[in-house]
């Protein structure tokens, strides 16, 4: 993937964050209880585009974020 797509597709996601109204914070610890190795750190390079994301960490952001697929790659 490219950086530009990546950056928009981290920016989309604090988006959606801010929407469902958690913190880096609660989303990395989210993650964590459903099994994803991912701190607040790692949430924030995910949001500025600077760290990929994995499969299981997309499918369960759609569920924590109550987001759709659309959402989360809207890349225009």
């Amino acid at each position: 993937m490219n950086i530009v797509i990546e950056k928009k597709i981290g920016k989309n996601i604090r988006r959606l964050r801010e929407r469902a109204k958690l913190t880096q914070e609660q989303v990395a610890a989210k993650l964590q209880t459903n099994g994803c190795d991912v701190t607040r750190s790692a949430v924030a390079k995910i949001e500025v585009g600077q760290r990929h994301l994995y499969p299981d960490e997309i499918i369960l952001l759609k569920e924590i974020l109550c987001a759709t697929y659309e959402e989360i790659f809207d890349i225009k």
